[in-house]
């Protein structure tokens, strides 16, 4: 079968991965399941795995297939699956887990002490056919399109994850901003204002991106090129400042807004990254704020998820690629020139 795989770590988007015949993926063990692939969504972290930021935090063995975003059709599982069956459509959580380890047991799954996550330490889904596992797979409602969904397994259920603890802080009546209106924010964003009575304030560069939070639900958008973030969202919030921020790029220039922009109290919630926090420890003491990293949700928020996108409540923007255009559509994420999320169709 073909696979896009990633040989060395460069920042060359436009040689970062290479279309391979491999051998198609095999039932080992009894919890097994093999999904044919119908979508795949691109997501910046692909980007960032194939420059080498990922080798600090996990252990990698190249060369590797891409693509923890995976939807698609069962066509085998081992002999104890029974939660699905060949034929049927999935969503597969890119974080396969043991089940048995103390995290486990806690319902944290994103904390297993002997995960393998789908494009990052194991095979993943930039190719015809991606092994999984039967405690990582959501059968999807009729009527979902595999393709459509795909994306909602990583950048989906980590913007709800932060979304759904930014909700807990939130009342009726008070602000929250969303930093990034792209692949993950725009969900991010419906997720808020599914959950929440809160006002929401979308903060993004591009003009299309602004009008897309419009469409979706944001009450207000701050262009931060031409406008003052802190002052904007002071006279929004009447001096009192944001109850959360859902910070979705994780640059410098982002999470340094806190001190000005978090209200006493509130969450910084990071879910982009690539950037750092140089704040005094003063301004936390003052503001009694804090910052929140977030990563990929777990199991039962994806399954919470897919309720959501069964009831229209959040909807994906999507472009389709084929798998021969990995290497472009890598460079038109780094050039920021995808709304929304790209899908690759083996």
């Amino acid at each position: 079968m073909r696979a896009a795989r990633l040989h060395e770590y460069t920042h060359d988007m436009a040689n970062g991965l290479s279309i391979d015949e491999v051998d198609a993926p095999q039932v080992v063990s009894d919890s097994d399941v093999v999904v044919e692939v119908e979508g795949a969504g691109w997501c910046q972290t692909d980007n960032h795995i194939i420059e080498g930021m990922w080798t600090e935090y996990v252990d990698q063995d190249l060369p590797l297939t891409l693509g923890h975003e995976n939807a698609g059709t069962v066509v085998e599982t081992g002999a104890e699956v029974d939660v699905v069956s060949e034929g049927d459509q999935v969503i597969c959580h890119p974080v396969q887990t043991c089940g048995t380890c103390r995290p486990c047991r806690q319902g944290e799954t994103m904390y297993c002490e002997n995960d393998a996550f789908n494009g990052l330490t194991t095979d993943g889904g930039f190719a015809d056919q991606l092994l999984t596992s039967e405690r990582a797979v959501v059968p999807l409602p009729d009527g979902v399109d595999p393709v459509d969904i795909a994306p909602h397994a990583d950048a989906g259920i980590t913007a709800y994850h932060a979304a759904k603890r930014a909700v807990d802080g939130l009342n009726p009546g008070d602000t929250a901003v969303v930093i990034g209106v792209g692949g993950l924010g725009h969900i991010g964003l419906q997720c808020l204002d599914a959950m929440c009575a809160a006002d929401i304030v979308a903060v993004d560069l591009k003009r299309s991106a602004r009008d897309l939070a419009e469409d979706l639900g944001a009450h207000y958008t701050i262009d931060p090129e031409t406008e003052d973030v802190a002052s904007e969202i002071e006279d929004i919030t009447e001096g009192t400042g944001a109850a959360q921020v859902l910070d979705f790029v994780g640059a410098d220039e982002t999470t340094a807004l806190a001190p000005d922009v978090c209200a006493a109290g509130g969450d910084h919630q990071i879910i982009g990254y690539g950037g750092h926090i140089h704040e005094p420890a003063q301004a936390l003491v003052n503001g009694e704020f804090a910052y929140q990293g977030n990563i990929v949700g777990r199991y039962t928020e994806l399954q919470e998820l897919v309720a959501l996108v069964e009831r229209d409540a959040v909807a994906l923007h999507t472009t389709r690629y084929d798998l021969d255009d990995v290497n472009s559509v890598a460079q038109k994420l780094e050039a920021r020139e995808i709304d929304g999320r790209a899908v690759i169709t083996p």
